[in-house]
């Protein structure tokens, strides 16, 4: 899942929801730097990775993506995915998404000393364009492919990756209704033991 979503299944407490952000940022034994909520946001952001990839319907969307785009069907799923959250967004959450978004915002401003520097990197920008809101139009995840392909040092043809959305919005959206629930009942079901009187790690 891409960042929407986990910072969705990770709003617990704001270090549990900087580890949910933090596990596409850190990597091998840096993550055992953190400690308290952080660290168990992380490790629920490993746990989302692993069952999103061995899912079946989410295998099942990755095989409507053009053949010379497959092998990167894994990033851009994951993006047409945050694309069906933010545009459903109520229907899983009372909040309007753009007071969660500026939330998140807030929150890891007011932390950046926690940031690895790629993190840090890239906040402003996000802030600056409501990155996450911005998932909810089709263009914006147009705009964020044509980023993810200018990024990636491997030649790709990522940035051409909105005809595959487009072309196959109907089935994904039911896809991703179908997939959304089973991870929602799935990461429910891990009950973390949270620090809720005082958010250790932060």
């Amino acid at each position: 899942m891409n960042y929407l979503a986990h910072l969705f299944l990770s709003q617990y407490t704001p270090g549990f929801l900087i580890g949910g952000l933090l596990g596409d940022f850190v990597k091998g034994g840096i993550k055992d730097t953190y400690i308290g909520d952080i660290k168990k946001g992380i490790d629920l952001h490993f746990k989302i990775d692993v069952y999103t990839d061995n899912h079946q319907i989410f295998r099942l969307s990755k095989s409507v993506i053009n053949p010379k785009r497959r092998r990167f069907a894994g990033v851009m799923i994951d993006m047409f995915y945050d694309h069906f959250l933010a545009k459903n967004w109520s229907k899983y959450s009372d909040a309007q998404l753009v007071n969660f978004s500026q939330n998140v915002y807030n929150i890891l401003q007011n932390h950046q000393h926690l940031l690895p520097e790629s993190l840090k990197i890239i906040l402003p920008n996000m802030i600056a364009h409501d990155l996450l809101t911005s998932y909810k139009e089709v263009e914006g995840i147009a705009h964020a492919l044509k980023r993810i392909s200018a990024r990636l040092k491997r030649e790709n043809d990522i940035k051409y990756g909105i005809e595959d959305l487009l072309s196959n919005y109907e089935l994904l959206e039911l896809h991703f209704f179908e997939f959304f629930d089973d991870l929602i009942t799935y990461t429910s079901n891990l009950n973390y033991q949270l620090d809720l009187t005082e958010d250790k790690g932060l």
